[in-house]
């Protein structure tokens, strides 16, 4: 049975991933900041022993050194760097006006947390079969598209797509593939009523797309439907 590593999982794409990947017969480690108060979670837990929940403050490097210790020396197959943040209001992440406070709070958790979370479970998914680590990242971080809006998150994307560029030579020989993956314009906080698809289209797409994925894939940035992206 593979292992699936999800952080962020206490809603939208995250808890559908939650779902899908245990209602595919893999086991579940579900990372949230708060375990107590996601009740859809919990209860999705409650009702499969697969999944299981843990709690994680992916900013906060001792919160994520006791998640680890708590998984042991478990192997990972997946590894999925979930968990976001829009940052500033919108009118506040722009040319005329950055909360500049706001701005070093989205990349600790958009940019910097992904890699400190990939180093936490790095020998677990060495020890996995055919281990990927994944990001949810967005196409408003890529460089070759023209995104002239929120500027504290889409450089927060641009940046962590750049990172996990950059280890995946290494983490290559070791037999991890690294791969970025752009979720769509989904109907979740963020992205509000009149996105274009659900959370439940999106964490389908992206599973498929996580379980197509091999060590000849690496690094890649594909979008939920498996196309490839422009960086």
């Amino acid at each position: 049975m593979e292992s699936v590593l999800i952080t962020g999982a206490n809603k939208g794409i995250g808890l559908e991933l939650v779902r899908g990947f245990a209602a595919s017969g893999r086991h579940v480690i579900a990372c949230c900041r708060a375990p107590g108060d996601a009740e859809d979670l919990q209860a999705l837990a409650s009702a499969d022993s697969k999944v299981e929940v843990h709690e994680v403050h992916v900013s906060d490097g001792d919160s994520v050194a006791t998640l680890a210790k708590q998984i042991g020396d478990r192997p990972i197959d997946i590894l999925i760097n979930n968990a976001g943040m829009a940052g500033p209001d919108f009118q506040h992440q722009g040319l005329a006006d950055m909360d500049y406070d706001g701005w070093a709070e989205v990349f600790a958790v958009n940019t910097m947390a992904p890699l400190r979370v990939l180093q936490a479970f790095r020998a677990n998914l060495a020890q996995g079969t055919n281990p990927r680590a994944v990001t949810v990242t967005s196409q408003m971080g890529a460089i070759g598209l023209d995104m002239p809006v929120m500027f504290a998150y889409c450089s927060s994307k641009g940046a962590v797509n750049k990172v996990m560029r950059l280890a995946a030579p290494e983490l290559k020989k070791e037999g991890i593939t690294v791969a970025l993956v752009h979720p769509g314009f989904v109907k979740t906080d963020m992205g509000g009523p009149s996105a274009h698809i659900t959370a439940e289209e999106s964490a389908a797409g992206l599973i498929s797309v996580i379980d197509a994925l091999t060590i000849d894939d690496s690094p890649c940035f594909k979008t939920w439907e498996g196309n490839d992206h422009v960086w």
